[in-house]
């Protein structure tokens, strides 16, 4: 493990002003998002879709990182250059997803733990060689009756500690993301009360394991209500509330906390990454790693016709503009009307 290499590519991937776009989605759930655009779930449209998302003029102003899928990892622009070196070019760093998802907890069967450690080392070693140069592995902890259990969360834990281990033995930054879902009912103080555990189970396991915090990055969600919850938090209290649990349970040695959007609105993931930048107060770098929050809108504009890429891109790099912005603290609702 070489902590140098380690510590200036997770500082590369939350430099100032920019984020991580993840375009890490599997078949399947690429395959949902176009079913809503009516375009055909084929690798030929994946590969299309990925290369008009990379190859937006403009798009390293804002754009720090990029997760892959394994399959787009392996891919192509038009012109024949391999994404990695594509986006190499440009200073965006490569990463992959390596997790192979989340399956029923036995013991707790509605709970899931992330698989995918079993050869994980040598696909980390091969992933390597194709020019990532970090990877991603998503933790999956539900509220609802009775849960989350501190049986799911531990065990959840341990493998995103394991993960990280393997990652940084081949000098590949991991991020770590135990994701707390919003789908429920839950106030927002539940799923505040639920995340630091999670974050505080996590990093106990990651220093446990050996895991050098100065070479990862963080990927939680945001403190929210939960969706179905009827009382819907503030802005400023969803800021508060984030920014409360990371001080008390996120070491200062982490360079950054990438944010997932969770299933937030656009504007909503946008303007609470603001208000926490404009409020401050913590030793890390607050940016982005949004994927439908990212995508939604260039995905509408595009719906898989060759005349609308430019549509699609301008829709892309103004979300990518705009997040840009929250990540310095710097966005204003204006600034959404005037694109």
């Amino acid at each position: 493990m070489n902590l140098k290499t380690l510590n200036s590519t997770a500082l590369a991937m939350v430099a100032r002003g920019r984020g991580i776009l993840a375009a890490d989605e599997s078949t399947a759930t690429i395959g949902k998002r176009f079913d809503g655009i009516k375009v055909a779930n084929t690798e030929e449209n994946r590969r299309a879709y990925r290369d008009l998302l990379f190859t937006a003029p403009g798009m390293e102003q804002y754009t720090s990182g990029v997760i892959f899928y394994e399959e787009t990892l392996f891919q192509k622009a038009a012109d024949g250059t391999p994404f990695p070196q594509l986006l190499a070019a440009r200073g965006i760093v490569s990463g992959i997803k390596v997790d192979k998802g989340a399956k029923p907890l036995a013991g707790s069967p509605a709970e899931t733990l992330t698989e995918g450690l079993d050869g994980l080392r040598e696909r980390l070693a091969k992933y390597k060689d194709a020019g990532a140069r970090f990877a991603k592995w998503r933790a999956v902890i539900t509220i609802g009756a009775g849960i989350p259990t501190d049986y799911c969360i531990a065990a959840n834990a341990h493998a995103l500690a394991r993960y990280a281990a393997l990652c940084q033995e081949q000098d590949i930054v991991p991020i770590v993301e135990p994701e707390v879902l919003m789908d429920a009912d839950n106030t927002i103080e539940v799923c505040e009360d639920v995340t630091a555990r999670t974050l505080r189970l996590t990093f106990q396991e990651l220093q446990s394991q050996r895991v050098a915090l100065e070479g990862m990055i963080l990927k939680p969600n945001m403190v929210v209500s939960g969706k179905k919850c009827p009382k819907q938090a503030d802005r400023r209290t969803v800021a508060e509330a984030t920014l409360r649990i990371l001080k008390r349970h996120v070491p200062a040695a982490v360079p950054g906390i990438a944010f997932l959007s969770g299933g937030q609105s656009d504007e909503d993931a946008t303007a609470h990454l603001d208000e926490m930048n404009k409020l401050g107060g913590g030793p890390w770098v607050l940016s982005f790693s949004y994927g439908r929050a990212l995508q939604a809108a260039a995905l509408k504009a595009w719906v898989g016709r060759a005349e609308n890429v430019a549509a699609g891109q301008r829709a892309y790099l103004h979300r990518a503009k705009m997040n840009g912005l929250a990540a310095t603290g710097q966005w204003e609702q204006k600034l959404e009307k005037a694109a």
